[in-house]
């Protein structure tokens, strides 16, 4: 555990202190009314952290406070650094972005397409196009969340025990074949859904390092970087700092839905897709590796040129996600917004109605966590709390217009 504190005066990095503020006299009533349990903010510019604030419980029922070292499910937050994984085996000349997955993993060898019919008996098409390293990266593969309960695919893998997570006791392995069974959604890089596609990057991590997920990503990443609190689990010696985990009732209000006892197990599926738990210390240090072109301290993860190809659009003709996806689960609006491998990014600032900067990319997780980094501004932002879905209040919105709002140089 390390500890995490504001390193500047903002005025230092061209940030505005009262304006900074802002953001906790907004947040705060999220908490005052019930909305979360509690959150916690983190503003940094050109390597220095000029704002830090916490407010709220990470446990409301026995009232134990956010703290600077609390720790977070970050949900999908893990998926930029499975993608990042998935890339520095790419350095190595392991894999290539054209290789169809089925070269690593068999099963992906014979994949079908969604063609009509019901979810209990859909009628199938052969892919006539095999799923690739590409596709997973960029949501491109055809392959979908249970959760969304939009298409009858969505409802195939719902009923094939894919919902949230995974049915008790399979591996990763396991899950991924078992995915490979499944009817795509579309022919793979015709149009872009979300999915368990970063899940099945995960595993190929797997395959092509010859080690399980967790250990090639503390050996590789949470090590090199300092970051000590990440992970699939935690230990005995973290439980107390873990933050229980809410979900919103019909009223949008917290209502608990404590998993810390799971956390305190090695799941037997290691979901680079959702799986890991984090602080914002070590968060910080993931985007502060990012900000600075894949190298933080002396440790370089990824090459320059790699991390800017990552996050450039790789949507066909320079697609949004609005035109280019199906009408389905979004964490924020679609228009103007591209996508990367492992990242969304802004591609138009005026079409996306929101103040941010073209190039800037994030992502965010199911409990309502988010991040970003905006290269043009020198800006990461890591916002934390724990609250089912992320759709429930409009935090990321209001966020992004309260940190830019700050910016006076």
């Amino acid at each position: 555990m390390s500890e995490l504190k504001v390193t500047c005066d903002p005025a230092e990095v061209g940030l505005d202190a009262d304006r900074l503020r802002r953001i906790d006299a907004h947040f705060a009533p999220y908490v005052d009314d019930g909305r979360l349990p509690g959150w916690l903010a983190l503003v940094s510019r050109r390597g220095e952290i000029a704002h830090l604030s916490a407010y709220g419980s990470r446990d409301v029922a026995s009232g134990s406070p956010i703290e600077t070292d609390t720790l977070f499910r970050i949900y999908s937050m893990s998926k930029p650094i499975t993608s990042v994984a998935v890339m520095m085996l790419y350095e190595e000349g392991l894999l290539e972005l054209t290789d169809p997955v089925s070269r690593f993993i068999p099963s992906f060898g014979d994949m079908r397409v969604y063609d009509k019919g019901m979810a209990a008996s859909p009628v199938t098409r052969p892919a006539a196009e095999p799923v690739r390293v590409w596709h997973l990266l960029t949501h491109t593969s055809g392959m979908t969340y249970g959760f969304q309960r939009v298409t009858v695919v969505d409802a195939i893998y719902r009923r094939a025990g894919f919902e949230r997570g995974a049915p008790a006791g399979m591996s990763l392995a396991e899950v991924v074949d078992r995915w490979a069974e499944l009817p795509l959604l579309f022919e793979p890089g015709t149009r872009w859904n979300y999915s368990v596609a970063t899940d099945v990057l995960g595993r190929l991590v797997e395959v092509v390092s010859g080690r399980p997920l967790d250990e090639f990503l503390q050996e590789q990443i949470f090590g090199p970087l300092g970051m000590s609190d990440t992970g699939f689990s935690i230990d005995a010696t973290q439980a107390d700092r873990m933050a229980s985990l809410y979900s919103a009732d019909r009223e949008g209000k917290a209502v608990l839905t404590d998993m810390r006892d799971a956390a305190l197990r090695r799941p037997s599926m290691l979901s680079g897709g959702g799986g890991l738990i984090s602080s914002a210390h070590d968060y910080h240090r993931f985007t502060q590796m990012l900000l600075r072109g894949g190298e933080l301290d002396g440790v370089r993860l990824l090459g320059s040129r790699t991390l800017a190809y990552m996050t450039r659009n790789h949507l066909p003709g320079g697609a949004d996600l609005e035109d280019f996806g199906p009408p389905a689960f979004a964490e924020a609006p679609y228009t103007g917004i591209g996508f990367g491998l492992g990242f969304a990014m802004v591609q138009d600032a005026a079409k996306n109605r929101s103040l941010s900067s073209e190039g800037e990319y994030s992502w965010g997780g199911a409990a309502s966590t988010v991040f970003w980094v905006d290269p043009a501004e020198e800006l990461t932002v890591v916002f934390l709390t724990q609250l089912l879905p992320s759709s429930t209040h409009p935090i990321r919105s209001r966020l992004r217009q309260l940190v830019y709002q700050a910016l006076i140089d």
